[in-house]
Formats: structure tokens, C-alpha cells, sequence
């Protein structure tokens, strides 16, 4: 049933109470021919760009959890595309694109706010970099502004200046901003399952099956399931473990990332504030929550937890910029699971394994990419190769040294 103002008055008259389920709740086949290991919002868009570009019908994305319920809800929602390599510049821009039509695309509202973001600078080193950021962006067809202190109390009225942490400039970037995580888990959902799709929510993947180094299929707890063509691996926080079970290592590291909210506000904040120095950024939901995080943690850690050590450590600086929020209280906290490669880039690759393929490795950034990188992965899909957007994350980079070193650029992403 397509959403729209006749579907709602309609069902108005109904007392609501015929509304179709977002998704089917289908039992797995015994065989698929792609088969997608990751449920969340990166493994939901590869199935929808698979069967919406590539007429891929048969297709099972299996997901251990519940939709939604995973990586995808534990992020702070925020999407930019001011990287600084042409390759990152491509695949976020592309990212963007799609962010900018997506609702409208999967018919799911999914709260898309291009409001801006700005990332300050507080020391003059920080102002070379935004500075050559910002002009790699103009080359790379990326919206990028620089601003002085004067204009960045244009968009934030209530900043502190002259503080401890002074501001001496910001990269702006208008078309950035938010979107709605679950609604993104959920719009995807029903739109890759009105093409077909078959979502299998609690069916974890135990194993793979492996003939003559080529994958033919997966153990899971619902037993086992065949792939005719290929195998698409998005684990969002736990690549390390799938690729074992596989046969292999991959280059990275799982770190927790924490973020925390406030109680609910008044309207004030109508962008989103980055800082690299001080490791805090902030922006403010469409509930008024204030939604802040910083860096990653300095240890690996499958926890989801969050600790006070953090809380202090963002809450100060984020106090120190924004006075007026310093008796605002903390609603919750919670911790994500990130997987971090040496380059700070992610892996969108063939494996050591045919036909298996691995999309991870997004660190602390793969909400903004949710579109852009199921779109990429669909095509290495049903190409059985990367394609352009893809090719330069492959796994072979970490041994030829052609990295996509965006650890700087990536700000307090990383």
C-alpha cells in the first residue's frame, strides 16, 4: 500500500485499524540467490538498490536481531559528505544525493533535515585544515563554506567565542544535517520487501558454507540456507568475527563509540555543531533532545554500555561552547560497536573466499552513508566486481598501500 493523504483519510474512516504490516514476516527458503547477512540500515539499502536496479528478486536479508534494532539505532543520525580524497568525496556526495530525494524514493519519511553543519576551528592548525578541506571539496563538486567567528555566531547565536576552547573559524556545509535512524531502518524495510525481498528477522548467521574456496551458502539458527550467486556480509560492529568464521582476517579494530542525550528542549539549536580539537558535537532532534557525542573509545570493546568517564570528558568542552546548556540533565547514554580500519575508510570488497563479499569497516560514519554504500554494495553484488564508487575501498589497498586516509578529514568521526 503506497503512503499518501488518500491512504490516511481512508483508513481514518476504518478507525485505522487496516493498515497493511510495514514488512512481511516470511519463513526462510532453502535457498536465495543473494543473501545478505546484516539487517540493519547499510544491509537493508543493499537489498532495496539489489532488486530496485538490478531486478534482483530473490533475496533474503537475514538479520540476527530485530530491524532496526542494532548498530543502526546507537548513532547520533548526522549526514555530511566534507571529506577530503576524491574517492571519499564520491562516495559521500553520492551518499548526500540520495539522502536529498530518499522519502520520497522509498515512500517512508524518514525525517531527512538538511539544516547544516559546521565544523569549528580552535586552533590555528585546525584552521589549515578545514582550510584545505574545504578547498578540496570546491574541487571534488562538494558544498563547502568557510566562515569566520563573526558568521558562526550567525548560525549559533549562543556560542562562547573567547573561551577555553576559542573559535577562530568553521567549515560549513549546507546541504548536511539529519535523518531519522529508525525510520531509515524501517523505510528501507518496507520498500525492499514490496519488491520482494524476504526479511528474516532472529536468524543469526552461525557459519558459512564453503566449497572450493567459494561460498554456497550460510548456517544460521534456523538452519541452513543456500546461495546460488553470492554473499553479501554487512555486520556494522562485527566483520572481525563473520570474516573468522569465514576463514579469514580482516585489517580492523572494534571499538565502543558513546553517545548521550538530554531532556527535551525548546527549539535552539537548528544545525549541527562539530568539533575536531575537543572531540564533542552536538545537534538537537525533532523530539528537542540535545543529541552529543565525541570520539571513539581508546580500547577494544564489544560493550554497548556507556561509562561516566566519557560523559565528562565530551560533557566539559561541550559546556565550555555552549554555556547556556549547562544545567540541562542527561536523559540516556548508550555505546555502539564500531569496526575501524587503519586508513579510517571503509571496506567495500571482494574476499580470499568467491563470491563472498564484504561491505564494513564504516567506523563512527556509516549513518551518512547509508544510501550511498548500499548503493555501491548493490552493484558489486550483481556485478560479481566492484563498480567505480566501490573499487577504491577494496581489500587489496592494505597490501598494495593505496589507502584512503581520511583520518583527519573524518574529524571527530574517528
Amino acid at each position: 500500500m503506497k503512503y499518501s493523504a488518500f491512504s490516511l483519510l481512508s483508513n481514518a474512516l476504518t478507525y485505522h485499524q487496516h493498515w497493511r504490516k510495514a514488512w512481511r514476516k516470511p519463513e526462510p527458503k532453502k535457498s536465495y540467490d543473494f543473501i545478505i547477512v546484516g539487517g540493519g540500515g547499510h544491509g537493508l539499502a543493499t537489498a532495496y538498490y539489489l532488486a530496485k536496479r538490478y531486478g534482483g528478486r530473490n533475496i533474503a536479508v537475514l538479520e540476527k536481531g530485530w530491524v532496526g534494532g542494532g548498530n543502526t539505532a546507537r548513532n547520533t543520525t548526522i549526514i555530511r559528505s566534507n571529506y577530503l580524497l576524491p574517492a571519499s568525496a564520491a562516495l559521500y556526495n553520492h551518499s548526500v544525493d540520495l539522502w536529498h530525494g530518499l522519502s520520497n524514493d522509498i515512500n517512508f519519511n524518514v525525517m531527512f533535515s538538511p539544516r547544516g553543519l559546521l565544523h569549528l576551528a580552535h586552533t590555528v592548525s585546525d584552521l589549515r585544515e578545514i582550510s584545505r578541506r574545504g578547498s578540496a571539496n570546491y574541487v571534488h563538486g562538494v558544498d563547502a563554506e568557510i566562515l569566520t567567528p563573526e558568521q558562526v555566531q550567525e548560525w549559533v547565536p549562543f556560542i562562547n567565542l573567547h573561551g577555553r576552547y576559542p573559535v577562530l573559524g568553521a567549515l560549513l556545509q549546507r546541504r548536511g544535517g539529519v535523518a531519522r535512524h529508525d525510520a531509515v531502518a524501517w523505510g528501507f524495510a518496507r520498500a525492499a520487501d514490496a519488491l520482494g525481498v524476504d526479511i528474516i528477522e532472529n536468524c543469526e548467521v552461525t557459519g558459512f558454507k564453503i566449497e572450493d574456496n567459494t561460498v554456497i551458502g550460510v548456517e544460521t539458527t534456523r538452519g541452513a540456507i543456500a546461495a546460488n550467486k553470492r554473499v553479501g556480509v554487512v555486520p556494522a560492529g562485527h566483520a572481525g568475527v563473520l570474516a573468522e568464521m569465514a576463514g579469514f582476517r580482516l585489517p580492523i579494530e572494534t571499538v565502543p563509540l558513546q553517545a548521550f542525550v538530554s531532556e527535551p528542549l525548546a527549539p535552539v539549536l537548528d544545525c549541527v555543531v562539530m568539533s575536531n580539537t575537543v572531540h564533542a558535537y552536538i545537534s538537537q532532534s525533532d523530539k528537542g533532545e540535545l543529541v552529543i557525542g565525541g570520539g571513539s573509545d581508546p580500547y577494544n570493546s564489544y560493550s554497548q554500555r556507556g561509562s561516566f568517564d566519557q560523559i565528562e570528558h565530551v560533557a566539559g568542552p561541550i559546556i565550555e561552547l555552549y554555556p547556556i546548556f549547562s544545567r540541562v540533565n542527561i536523559l540516556r547514554q548508550w555505546g555502539g560497536i564500531t569496526d575501524i580500519t587503519p586508513d579510517r575508510s571503509p571496506i567495500l570488497s571482494a574476499t580470499p573466499v568467491k563470491e563472498l563479499f564484504f561491505n564494513c569497516g564504516w567506523g563512527t560514519g556509516g549513518f551518512k552513508a547509508t544510501p550511498g554504500s548500499g548503493s555501491a554494495f548493490a552493484e558489486t553484488l550483481a556485478l560479481g566486481h566492484a563498480g567505480t564508487l566501490a573499487a577504491p575501498y577494496a581489500l587489496s589497498r592494505f597490501v598494495n598501500g593505496d589507502l584512503v586516509d581520511e583520518a583527519a578529514a573524518a574529524a571527530v568521526a574517528h
